[in-house]
């Protein structure tokens, strides 16, 4: 049986800029076709819009207020909202509270840093 807890994970910054605990995924435990992240990102701060051609990814806030931008769409989200981000749609996340944002983001298939490409901020 697998369990990783979150004090036992070593955070690191992904390619588009947000810091990240890799909770569960291939990298350290059985699970093959998907992961789950905590990630987190500092008031003001914003991931760098990026897509990925593989990988859908859904984002559970936890903490704090952001703006989230998906394609054209840009909409206001908080604790409790999931965010659904189909393979190939270009996204980004920003911090517009004063605290810490903290969402969980699951990836299918797993979060690879091959499968980010950053675009430019328009």
């Amino acid at each position: 049986m697998d369990v990783v807890n979150h004090r036992d994970t070593v955070p690191f910054t992904t390619v588009d800029g947000s810091t990240i605990r890799e909770l569960m995924a291939h990298r350290n435990s059985a699970i093959r076709n998907q992961s789950l992240a905590e990630a987190r990102l500092a008031p003001g701060a914003a991931t760098t819009p990026h897509h990925h051609k593989v990988t859908e990814e859904i984002y559970y806030i936890l903490l704090g207020t952001a703006v989230m931008t998906l394609g054209s769409e840009t909409r206001p989200v908080g604790p409790g909202d999931a965010i659904a981000i189909p393979p190939g749609l270009r996204h980004t996340i920003r911090n517009t509270g004063s605290e810490e944002l903290v969402f969980l983001c699951t990836c299918a298939p797993g979060y690879e840093h091959s499968d980010t490409f950053l675009e430019s901020v328009s």
